[in-house]
């Protein structure tokens, strides 16, 4: 296991990419209770298979299971391709992502009453970030003079610079006045007396950002009391997009400020949006008028 993270840092630059496979390797090993190097072709068939059919993991999952067996065996080991590599399918569902109303995200932020946790929930809906990129924010970031905010290695490690709206801008000189962290603009807490002082100083000193499952953990909580369907910090940054080509936004706008690769990624949020199907109603409506009955 430990040469097998060796291998991914050398491999690849995200961290979260690398914490990744090496979770699924760790799981792969704790499913058969042993070494992973002992584990056959057809042991990994049958995995893949209980994973799939009974753990009913999601097909994207699912392929990172496989790519992380491909590196293991075939790239560390330096077995023979494997047959099974290329007999495994795990296709995306074409189901829509989960979006919010302006109602619920504003009734979501105001159900978060602690403003650490508010604070960095409102900057993900404001500006459509992922969760990492967020919390892994720097003051030097933020170019206030400017009003814009810097992404650094976004998805695919790819840099990018997107407006930051005024009333944002003064949350977050508001928030980083409280603990005054010399380079961290979401610091951790940690654990201890919860009394502005102490808080303050311990997230002064801190040495890493706030945890990831907080915000998540937090917004599980949240969804339930307020019944809302589905809430993570991933839909807020859906509901972000949606909200935005409602408002009148260009496909393109949207994408920079995603961070997508691909147009057709973007393109997703043309069938969540009110406004698309009120205007597609409008037109069928047309169509109609004047039609013979």
């Amino acid at each position: 296991m430990a040469q097998f993270a060796r291998v991914l840092a050398l491999r690849y630059d995200s961290v979260r990419t690398r914490h990744s496979y090496y979770r699924h390797l760790r799981l792969l090993s704790e499913h058969f209770a042993g070494d992973p190097v002992l584990v056959t072709e057809e042991q990994l068939r049958d995995y893949l298979l209980h994973v799939k059919t009974v753990r009913r993991w999601q097909p994207r999952t699912v392929r990172q299971a496989l790519a992380t067996a491909q590196v293991f065996f075939c790239q560390q080991l330096g077995l023979a391709r494997w047959r099974l590599f290329d007999q495994v399918k795990a296709k995306d569902h074409d189901t829509l992502p989960p979006v919010l109303t302006r109602q619920q995200v504003k009734a979501l932020l105001q159900h978060i009453r602690l403003r650490r946790y508010r604070t960095p929930l409102k900057l993900i809906y404001c500006c459509g970030l992922r969760l990492s990129e967020c919390l892994n924010l720097t003051i030097h970031d933020v170019i206030g003079s400017e009003h814009k905010l810097r992404i650094r290695a976004g998805k695919g490690n790819k840099d990018r610079t997107i407006p930051l709206p005024a009333a944002m801008l003064k949350d977050l000189r508001d928030y980083w006045k409280f603990h005054r962290h010399p380079l961290l603009l979401f610091p951790n807490a940690g654990r201890g007396d919860h009394t502005p002082q102490a808080l303050a100083k311990r997230m002064h000193t801190a040495t890493s950002t706030m945890p990831h499952n907080s915000l998540q953990r937090l917004l599980v909580l949240a969804r339930q009391e307020l019944n809302l369907p589905d809430a993570t910090p991933h839909t807020l940054r859906h509901s972000f997009a949606t909200h935005l080509i409602e408002g009148g936004a260009s496909l393109h706008t949207v994408q920079h400020l995603l961070g997508h690769a691909y147009l057709n990624t973007t393109e997703i949020y043309l069938h969540l949006t009110h406004q698309s199907e009120q205007q597609a109603l409008k037109l069928m409506e047309g169509l109609c008028a004047g039609l013979p009955r």
